[in-house]
């Protein structure tokens, strides 16, 4: 589930957080890490739930609307089509997902049931909402581009949803994003195949990855004075103390990788921690990061620094 830019985007808010303490403790910080990473888990199993939460919410809607004592004839006679949504129905009905969402005590929509009905109705009013009941038969791909459509168009710019997730876990308003976007990619390579494989995936992609996060973090921490002193005189128009701090970082981490992550090509992490900026910083940091860390690359690679194994690597 977790791509490598997702880790490195952790550790940031890791050292940042580990910065900002009084009296920091590397060791609890690494276990918050670890949480943090976790929780992301829990968010992306939560938000699929929200989806089954609102197809339910229409089955009750229609319900009810059937028993009204002046039922219209299409109140009486509704269209299933939403609530027979075959993506929908595979989420709902996969028993490693159910199972998942009962163990880790995730079911927050049957208690917080309020959120489901702003995204009902909100849902209700779209012309594009309509069409879709007045399909009398859908395959799996429409049923799949109708929630793909919803999750981003209904459900993940909400802003209610947004308070919510809030309020309910430190860690998650920093997740969301990423989370929203490993929904949507899920959802379109989804079958009846894969789907307890992408419905609950393994955090980490192996074990590497696991071990990867926890040791930049170290890494970053551990070598404070040696990473700041290979940024000392690297950038002549601005001194330390008027970096940004996430910016400070980010060259920090870019460093470790090229000293103490042999099998990370070069480029790769000057364009990871490139785009990194460009979200989790000033407009002008993306520009500073590239350049900076260009300079050092070409500067380890003269002297014999640059710690890099393969073909392809530099």
């Amino acid at each position: 589930m977790l791509t490598r830019r997702h880790i490195r985007v952790k550790v940031l808010q890791s050292v940042y957080a580990y910065n900002r303490l009084e009296n920091p403790d590397i060791d609890t910080q690494e276990k918050f890490l670890k949480y943090s990473i976790e929780q992301m888990q829990d968010l992306y199993l939560l938000m699929l739930q929200l989806m089954v939460a609102m197809q339910g919410q229409a089955d009750r809607f229609m319900i009810i609307s059937q028993q009204k004592h002046l039922a219209t004839e299409t109140e009486k006679n509704p269209s299933q089509t939403f609530v027979k949504n075959k993506v929908l129905n595979l989420i709902a009905t996969n028993s490693l997902f159910v199972e998942t969402i009962e163990k880790k005590k995730l079911n927050y929509w049957d208690l917080d049931s309020e959120y489901v009905n702003i995204l009902f109705n909100a849902l209700k009013q779209k012309d594009w909402y309509q069409a879709y009941l007045e399909l009398k038969e859908t395959d799996f791909k429409e049923d799949q581009k109708f929630v793909i459509r919803v999750f981003k168009e209904i459900v993940a710019p909400n802003e209610k949803i947004y308070e919510y997730i809030e309020d309910k876990r430190l860690t998650w308003i920093d997740d969301f994003p990423l989370v929203n976007t490993a929904i949507v990619k899920m959802l379109g390579k989804l079958s009846e195949k894969n789907a307890s494989d992408l419905l609950v995936p393994d955090l980490y992609k192996n074990e590497e990855d696991r071990q990867y996060a926890i040791q930049l973090f170290r890494k970053v921490i551990l070598n404070e004075d040696k990473l700041n002193a290979e940024i000392t005189g690297k950038t002549p128009n601005w001194d330390q103390d008027r970096i940004a701090d996430v910016d400070l970082i980010i060259l920090k981490m870019g460093i470790a990788e090229f000293l103490y992550f042999p099998s990370i090509p070069a480029r790769a992490t000057i364009n990871e921690y490139l785009e990194i900026s460009k979200e989790y910083s000033t407009p002008k940091s993306s520009i500073f990061v590239n350049g900076i860390l260009d300079k050092i690359v070409k500067e380890f690679t003269e002297n014999g620094k640059l710690n890099k194994i393969g073909r392809g690597l530099h």
